[in-house]
């Protein structure tokens, strides 16, 4: 299924949100809490990006598991953003393992992450597919249902939609045409995070000053809220607002 996570805010170190909290993304690589049916471990890779300034985001991916890198800790401790997204993959049978395939998928300012799996993959993405533009499917980054649903994303972004419908649209589409799909989508341009909540764990936490959205609480702190199936999520690190899919 994987999982991911998103953070605005104040400068943290990588490292405090992925290594030092006690449920942290590094524990739930190999002890997740609520895979719900997804596998259980997430050992078929990892990424992490964020943003160093006002410009584009920096990624580290690999298609190995997050545990067995020995870079990835060093370089977490020593890095510092106010805009991550990170994820660590499960990959569904038949699909690629490669650096490539794994999460975050970007364009531009564009982060993106998709925890969960296409159900009928692929056939049941020919209809989506086909609208897309032959260049997008020609240059997707891997063969998996992950790539595809940021290409759909993207070719709505480029159009001018705004993030939060594109999003929407795409989630809503896909449940159509392949019913009992797994679609948390994150999405962040370093300013504002779109999640949605479909057939899979969100959980929300807010400060005054961040927000920060992650498969499952990675520590006990009261302050996280579930997030309800079927709705989206758009925020800022000063404050979120939680609504149904349909009203994006």
């Amino acid at each position: 299924m994987c999982r991911h996570l998103a953070y605005l805010g104040p400068p943290v170190t990588l490292r405090e949100l992925l290594f030092d909290p006690p449920y942290a993304l590094v524990r739930q690589s190999w002890a997740p809490r609520d895979m719900r049916g997804g596998g259980t471990i997430n050992a078929d890779g990892f990424g992490v990006g964020w943003y160093p300034g006002d410009g584009e985001p920096v990624r580290y991916r690999r298609a190995q598991p997050i545990w067995s890198d020995p870079t990835i800790e060093q370089l977490a401790g020593v890095t510092s953003a106010g805009a991550v997204l990170a994820a660590v993959r499960s990959a569904t049978v038949g699909m690629a393992v490669l650096d490539s395939a794994a999460a975050p998928f970007a364009e531009g300012r564009w982060l993106f992450s998709h925890n969960g799996a296409v159900r009928g993959w692929p056939d049941s993405m020919v209809p989506l597919a086909a609208a897309l533009p032959v260049r997008d499917l020609l240059t997707l980054d891997a063969a998996t249902d992950s790539a595809l649903l940021w290409a759909l994303v993207r070719h709505r972004l480029r159009s001018g939609i705004k993030p939060a419908r594109a999003v929407a649209e795409t989630v809503v589409a896909v449940a159509r045409t392949a019913p009992g799909s797994r679609l948390n989508l994150l999405l962040t341009d370093g300013h504002t995070v779109v999640a949605s909540v479909v057939g899979h764990a969100l959980s929300l936490r807010t400060t005054p000053a961040s927000v920060l959205l992650a498969s499952e609480p990675h520590d006990d702190d009261p302050g996280w809220q579930d997030v309800p199936d079927g709705h989206l999520v758009e925020a800022t690190a000063t404050g979120a607002r939680v609504r149904a899919l349909t009203e994006a």
